[in-house]
């Protein structure tokens, strides 16, 4: 057994000692832990059960280094890619028709809808595909900000459709897609670039599978 995978054990048993030099000793032995399954002088320190926060979600890279091999692999079964995709790429597509329907009628881009995009692209990944692979939130990151772009180009479409006085499909129809990129680029200013990266974040960090510390403690005792 590695040190790291005994130390979740010693750290949670009443005959612990910290040493400076050293590190985390046993109390009985005045020895590093040599332990390959279980140490037989284990006994569990109720109070750092008390301790253990139940109300906030961990950072992904947290749990993944606190959780055991076996546990990992046994969510990894649990993962569903392509649900996640599905979902999240409806929930993005969606979002950004929101995002074009409110700039148009208020008359404003609201750059912290980016955010709720993000967030709710994250969310919805999170809930379908149950993951815990990068992979899951890389596909919430990058969704988010596509949705991002879709819901700028559907804004300008509406604004067209309007000061054109046509209906909006028919707008969609008759739009010179070749200058499609030099439009969005003289609409695009800094503060755009980093909503978006706030975009790409909320959609990486809730797209996968979360836990507190104490579900991880429950899990892993």
């Amino acid at each position: 057994m590695k040190r790291e995978e005994q130390l979740k054990y010693c750290k949670k048993c009443i005959n612990r000692k910290l040493d400076m030099q050293v590190g985390l000793l046993c109390n009985l032995t005045g020895e590093k832990a040599n332990f390959e399954i279980e140490c037989s002088s284990f006994s569990l320190d109720e109070t750092v059960i008390e301790k253990i926060d139940d109300t906030q979600a961990m950072e992904h890279q947290d749990v993944l280094a606190k959780l055991s091999d076996t546990t990992i692999a046994k969510f990894k079964l649990e993962q569903n890619y392509s649900k996640a995709l599905i979902s999240g790429v409806l929930v993005g597509f969606l979002c950004a028709i929101l995002w074009g329907i409110i700039t148009v009628v208020t008359g404003y881009q609201i750059a912290y809808m980016a955010i709720a995009i993000g967030a709710a692209v994250g969310y919805t990944i999170r809930i379908t595909g149950k993951g815990i692979d990068q992979i899951f939130g890389i596909t919430g990151a990058i969704i988010a900000v596509l949705s991002c772009l879709l819901g700028n180009f559907l804004s300008i479409i509406g604004y067209l459709a309007n000061y054109e006085s046509l209906g909006y499909f028919e707008t969609l129809e008759l739009f010179d897609y070749s200058q499609l990129i030099p439009i969005m680029s003289e609409s695009f200013s800094f503060i755009d670039v980093l909503f978006y990266g706030f975009a790409a974040y909320e959609g990486y960090k809730f797209a996968f599978k979360s836990f507190t510390e104490k579900e991880i403690y429950e899990l892993e005792k």
